[in-house]
């Protein structure tokens, strides 16, 4: 039994995996010390499987032990079980067999918490706020997570049966859909942010995210647009070559964007825009924050480096790695990274250097003193190793803890949910917004509702009396911290109150979600965005604008 199991694993299909990370060019000694330690872990993987007190999971067994190596290496090489296939082309393509609606859990719940208009759970009646109960007569709490969202994608063309329940419906409803191809759109919303002012954001790096950015250009120009913001925020980046193709929608052709570099020859690559551009002149702002990442920070810099834009926000996180995909066996992958990437100036922006990894395994940011500085096209200094700084830096408006207890814990969700059903209709996104009474109307309904948040003060407090007790003050400070903590928690009652703007604005664009979709979620979030207010406001100053990209008169 256990000679089986090993065959059908068939431990030589690690060795691809090794000598892939280890590179198709190691030398002869390299090859005898990766045959010598996987004859090793094959004897030692056999003595296990023979001896362990308890039957041993061999799927189990293997995947910590290809999961173990692989932690000694960077966050962003994986191993890709056949179950795992799919997600991962769906994450390069934006494309899947499914009915076009998003889910998540809320405590044991999974509820939907978005519909797409051209796709079957919208034409089918799902709503935003439906609570679902079954999927094929499968019940919901039977099911893990993972294994839920099996069950709604598949084949496209084959039927989906969901059993939900309904805010204002006391008996659940069964509905029938037909799996359809769902495209992920990489830009959700694109609009006129004033009567000359586009507005385009770019929250993902499928295919086509390229064409869907220039359609947006030309569209808005047509409307009027004589200047963009493209926004990049929160964009966690994709398929390098779609970067290209946005930069080559504001850069000429034939001008380099991005140029990787690993320890294999095929791995140097010069990626050049191909195509001509769209608009060489037209006054442009890239917004990014630290969330922005890989190939949004390609467009960011890139556009920096030819003071094509004004990069505006916050630093950028910082991931200058490039990853590629390759075959295993039994229909598994492995996505490896294979080299850095550098922008026209030749820096890369990767802020951590897992390679040389300290004595207990943590990996090191580049320090500042080895920071090289490098010229852009205009000769305005811009620096490696630290992501892209943006040339005006914004203050970025922290969500208070209670707000953040709000979104995580379901309850602005559920209260748009309870809004919808008691509102026949609001205003356009843009011009939504909650009285005062409805606001009164949302204190009252969380009267009663347990969350849990902590404040930056009552960390520090916490932490404060941990001291005390280790210092033995406990005794003399004990009255007076008691003191604070009861001040701190008599405060909480009034956070609603407190952080009322913030709240108010989330709950606004929850609401709007579910009369307007996608579109109300982004209309009603820009009508209060501090930064993207600055942006217009610089866009309105050219003068300001020229003189940050060092532009002639």
């Amino acid at each position: 039994m256990v000679v089986r199991i090993e065959k059908k694993i068939r431990w030589w299909g690690v060795l691809v995996v090794a000598l892939a990370l280890l590179g198709a060019a190691a030398p002869a000694d390299r090859y005898f010390e990766i045959a010598k330690n996987l004859d090793i872990f094959a004897a030692f993987y056999r003595a296990v499987n023979e001896s362990y007190v308890d039957e041993v999971n061999p799927n189990t067994l293997m995947r910590h032990g290809i999961d173990n190596m692989l932690n000694q290496l960077d966050p962003y090489t994986n191993f890709i079980s056949e179950d795992q296939v799919e997600d991962f082309r769906t994450q390069n393509t934006g494309q899947y067999g499914g009915i076009g609606a998003n889910t998540r859990m809320i405590g044991n719940r999974r509820v939907i918490t978005m519909v797409y208009e051209q796709y079957p759970a919208f034409k089918g009646g799902l709503k935003i706020g439906d609570e679902v109960i079954a999927i094929d007569g499968k019940e919901i709490g039977n099911l893990d997570p993972e294994e839920a969202s099996r069950l709604m994608s598949g084949q496209v063309g084959t039927p989906v049966k969901l059993r939900v329940k309904r805010t204002n419906q006391t008996a659940p409803i069964e509905l029938e859909f037909k799996r359809d191809k769902i495209k992920i759109n990489n830009v959700p919303y694109f609009g006129m942010l004033t009567n000359d002012i586009g507005y385009i954001q770019l929250t993902d790096f499928t295919q086509e995210a390229g064409k869907e950015v220039k359609n947006a250009v030309v569209d808005l120009r047509e409307k009027g647009a004589r200047s963009f913001v493209l926004d990049l925020r929160g964009n966690p980046g994709g398929l390098l070559f779609e970067a290209v193709n946005i930069c080559n929608i504001f850069i000429p052709k034939g001008k380099e964007v991005v140029t990787t570099r690993g320890k294999t020859k095929d791995s140097f690559i010069r990626y050049e825009t191909l195509n001509a551009p769209v608009d060489l002149e037209i006054p442009l702002i890239v917004m990014i924050n630290r969330n922005s990442a890989s190939a949004s920070e390609i467009v960011a810099g890139t556009l920096q480096d030819y003071d094509r834009a004004v990069i505006m926000g916050e630093r950028s996180f910082g991931k200058g790695l490039v990853q590629l995909g390759r075959p295993l066996t039994y229909k598994s992958q492995v996505k490896i990274t294979t080299a850095k990437y550098y922008t026209p100036t030749g820096r890369c922006i990767q802020v951590l250097d897992y390679t040389h990894r300290r004595e207990d395994g943590s990996v090191a940011m580049v320090p500042d003193s080895l920071k090289k500085e490098f010229k852009t096209s205009r000769g305005r200094l811009v620096y490696d190793g630290g992501g892209i700084d943006p040339d005006v830096k914004l203050p970025i408006e922290e969500m208070a803890p209670v707000a953040a207890a709000l979104v995580r814990e379901g309850f602005l969700f559920d209260y748009a949910t309870h809004y919808f059903y008691k509102h026949p209709s609001i205003a356009e996104p843009r011009q939504f917004s909650l009285t005062e009474s409805d606001y009164q109307d949302f204190v009252s309904w969380m009267k009663g509702k347990k969350y849990q948040y902590h404040t930056d003060t009552e960390r520090e407090l916490a932490r404060l009396r941990r001291e005390a007790q280790r210092d033995r003050q406990i005794d003399e400070l004990n009255s007076f911290l008691s003191d604070l903590e009861k001040s701190l928690s008599e405060k909480r009652t009034h956070d609603l109150m407190t952080f009322r703007d913030q709240i108010k604005d989330l709950l606004e664009q929850e609401i709007a979600g579910r009369y307007f979709l996608e579109r109300g979620n982004v209309e009603a979030s820009l009508k209060n965005d501090t930064e993207l207010n600055e942006a217009v406001a610089l866009l309105r100053k050219p003068a300001e604008m020229k003189k940050i990209l060092r532009w002639p008169d």
